[in-house]
């Protein structure tokens, strides 16, 4: 398991996304699917930047665990932040229009569709996110 402690403010995304994408360009990762995680790892980064310690700043823990067999990758976001599990909210009704719908929720929605596992617990006075994706 690889490990980044940063700074939780959104210009710190780049190196985030850095991070991962040296660990998933080091298995081979296909580039689909490597598009795919830094969409949802952009997401829940900039969630955690936006909301965690607001109006304060805190720090985000990144982790990332690549699996062999078979190949997926499991990263984890940790932060001290407010308790809040975004998967608790309902996902929101996509048949209705941009104008019916209720403002929030569809990029955990898109996350939610666009991994293969995406759990969330809260312990010890911190929010643990992880989402996984199969990589074959």
């Amino acid at each position: 398991m690889k490990e980044l402690i940063i700074t939780a403010e959104k210009n710190n995304l780049p190196q985030v996304l850095a991070f991962v994408d040296e660990q998933l360009e080091a298995v081979d990762c296909p580039r689909k699917s490597q598009m795919t995680i830094d969409i949802a790892v952009e997401e829940l980064f900039v969630n955690i930047a936006s909301y965690a310690y607001n109006p304060e700043i805190g720090t985000a823990v990144v982790q990332v665990s690549v699996h062999e067999d078979p190949l997926s990758v499991e990263i984890t976001f940790i932060d001290n932040g407010k308790q809040y599990d975004p998967l608790s909210r309902p996902d929101p009704d996509t048949t209705l229009s941009a104008k019916e719908r209720k403002i929030g929720g569809l990029g955990i929605f898109m996350v939610k569709k666009s991994m293969d596992n995406v759990n969330y617990e809260y312990k010890d006075g911190k929010n643990i996110l992880t989402i996984a994706k199969n990589l074959n």
